[in-house]
This record gives C-alpha cells, sequence and structure tokens, in this order.
C-alpha cells in the first residue's frame, strides 16, 4: 500500500529522473543534450533522492512516456546553462565525467556563451573591472536569473548604473558583440561557435533581470535609478511582475497555475500574500482544498521573509513560463512578459 501510494504521487521530474536513469548513459546524454540546464537541474536533483525503485514502476514510467509521446508531433526543449554543476552534484564527480565530455565537449561554448555555464560569482569576478557598458551588455546577454545573481554581487551604485545601461539599451551591432565575445573567449578555452543575436537589452530586460533580485535589492535599485532618471525608473517600474500581480490572472489561467504549484511552496509564498490574492486563489480552488489551505495558513507558525520571498520568485518563474508557452494569459504589468 505504501508503495502503491509513493509511486502514485511522483511528479513530473521524478518520473524524468526514473526515465534517464533507466537509460544508458549514451542515450542519457543524447536527451541531455537537448535539455534546458534548469530541467536538468532539477531532475539531477531527483535522482540523488530515488531510492529502492521497483521494476513495476519503472515499466510504469517507461509506458507513460512512449504513450505521451505518441501523442506528441515533435518536441520542443530548450537549451541553457550550468549542465556541469548539475551532473557533478546529481551522479558524483568520477561518474559523471563521461557523460559531462560528450555534451560539453559536443557543444558551442564560446565567449559569452560559456559564461552562462559559470557560476554567477565567477562571472562577477571576470567582469567587475570592466567599464558599466560591457557589464550591462554581458548581463542583458544572459538569463534574467543568472544577471540578477551577477548583479548582487556589485555595490548598489554600480547595480543602478549598470540596470539604467540595460533598459536604455537598444541591441548592438553584430561586430561589436562578436569583438566582445572574442574578448571574452581569450580568458578560457572555449569551442568555436556564433551569437545568435544581437537584439539584447532594453526596459524590458532591465526589469526581468530586477525581478530575480532579493526584495531589499530591488527597492534599493529602483530608488536609486528614479533619483538619476525618475521616468526610466518608473518604466522599469510598470515592468515588474509582482507576485500580487497574479491576481490579474483569469480563472483558468489560475487553476492551470495551481495545478503546477507543489503545495508546500504556494503555503510559503501566500504567507505574505494580500487579501485579495488569497480569495483569488481560494476561488479557483475546490472548497475542501481551500479549507485545508486556509488551515494549514492559519497553523503554520512564523516563517523567515526570506523563504516567502524565495517562494514567490519560484512560482513567479514557473508563471512566466507557463505564459511563454501559451498555457495561461497574464493581465496587467504581467501582460508585457509574455
Amino acid at each position: 500500500m505504501s508503495r502503491e501510494k509513493s509511486e502514485s504521487k511522483r511528479n513530473g521530474t521524478e518520473r524524468a529522473a526514473i526515465l534517464l536513469l533507466s537509460l544508458g548513459e549514451a542515450e542519457a546524454t543524447e536527451i541531455m543534450k537537448h535539455m534546458g540546464a534548469k530541467d536538468v537541474q532539477r531532475i539531477g536533483a531527483a535522482m540523488t533522492q530515488l531510492q529502492n525503485i521497483s521494476r513495476a514502476e519503472v515499466q510504469n514510467v517507461l509506458s507513460e512516456f512512449t504513450s505521451e509521446l505518441e501523442e506528441k508531433t515533435a518536441l520542443g526543449i530548450g537549451v541553457d546553462d550550468y549542465l556541469r554543476k548539475v551532473l557533478i552534484g546529481a551522479l558524483g564527480e568520477d561518474k559523471a565525467g563521461g557523460v559531462i565530455d560528450r555534451i560539453l565537449f559536443g557543444r558551442s561554448s564560446k565567449g559569452l556563451e560559456a559564461l552562462k555555464w559559470m557560476d554567477a560569482r565567477a562571472v562577477a569576478e571576470l567582469i567587475r573591472q570592466e567599464h558599466p557598458q560591457i557589464i550591462s551588455i554581458v548581463l542583458a546577454y544572459l538569463d534574467a536569473d543568472q544577471s540578477a545573481e551577477i548583479l548582487s554581487q556589485f555595490p548598489d551604485w554600480l547595480r543602478a548604473d549598470v540596470i539604467m545601461r540595460i533598459a536604455t539599451l537598444d541591441g548592438i551591432q553584430p561586430t561589436a558583440l562578436h569583438e566582445l565575445d572574442e574578448v571574452i573567449e581569450k580568458q578560457f578555452a572555449g569551442k568555436t561557435g556564433a551569437l545568435k543575436t544581437s537584439i539584447i537589452g532594453g526596459i524590458k530586460t532591465a526589469a526581468q533581470i530586477m525581478n530575480f533580485l532579493d526584495s531589499s535589492q530591488e527597492s534599493v535599485l529602483i530608488e536609486n535609478i528614479r533619483k538619476v532618471d525618475d521616468t526610466l525608473g518608473g518604466k522599469i517600474q510598470d515592468l515588474m511582475f509582482v507576485f500580487g500581480d497574479l491576481v490579474e490572472i483569469d480563472d483558468r489561467g489560475m487553476q492551470e497555475v495551481l495545478r503546477a504549484v507543489p503545495g508546500e511552496k504556494l503555503l510559503l509564498a501566500m504567507k505574505g500574500a494580500d487579501d485579495e490574492l488569497k480569495a483569488k486563489i481560494f476561488k479557483n480552488m475546490s472548497q475542501r482544498a481551500a479549507e485545508m489551505l486556509k488551515d494549514d495558513l492559519e497553523s503554520r507558525g512564523p516563517v523567515r521573509l526570506s523563504e516567502v520571498e524565495a517562494a514567490q520568485k519560484e512560482i513567479l518563474l514557473q508563471v512566466r513560463k507557463m505564459a511563454e508557452a501559451g498555457t495561461i494569459q497574464l493581465g496587467g504589468k504581467g501582460e508585457e512578459f509574455v
């Protein structure tokens, strides 16, 4: 009974981990080449937690995968950043070595692209002494969450300068981007490759990066920007998508979000939600589920603000991904991120 209950509660990440572990190294490597790094990180963490998986459960996962694959016409999965850290953390350095070599050395990781595979603190040290304009181009090129981590390593005055430059950056000439790419490439080994776009920067990019900062850093940064350019600061703030903006999602979209968000994560996030958003969430749950959540909120003791904010940021990231995939539509300020 307990095993049946455990199997029935497997989420998508755990099922993917079971699937990959059941495949050979070569097959798993080929699949991971086409996975986004955030997905690989979650699956890698799940791999380390799996224990005593029955043959029946493996067969069940494989059957589900086959059935779902037969219904699809194509698989479109993005490729992102830090696979190396994930594989070593999940499988151990010795075991992961062969997989890492085949994946990393089979890909292009030149210059700016290679920065996506580096720890945020390492990138911050690498570019800290560069002109703020160079820093702004680098951060505009990287993913918003990684850029936010890098930005948090800088002093307040530099954060404000960089974000303002990103907000006013209207793309960059391909030749200039190529030159910057080559300069960075000289600092570490890399394979040949080409940058795919020079359409980077802008107010939207600045706002997306700021969405990943801690609330305290966020507020200080906006205040510093508005001191220099109140209009620009207002435009950035208008495009920032915060947890309270979830109230603008329609009922059907909210139901999709609630299905995708783990219960514990939702409980933590709602500790910092206002009454209007709470009512919206309760409205889109079954009466029984809503009552249980209300009871949990009342019985839950004090929670660190940092934990609440982290849960809210994680839910916002999931919501943005769902909006980009067309699963839901965002209203109000959030619409700018679709």
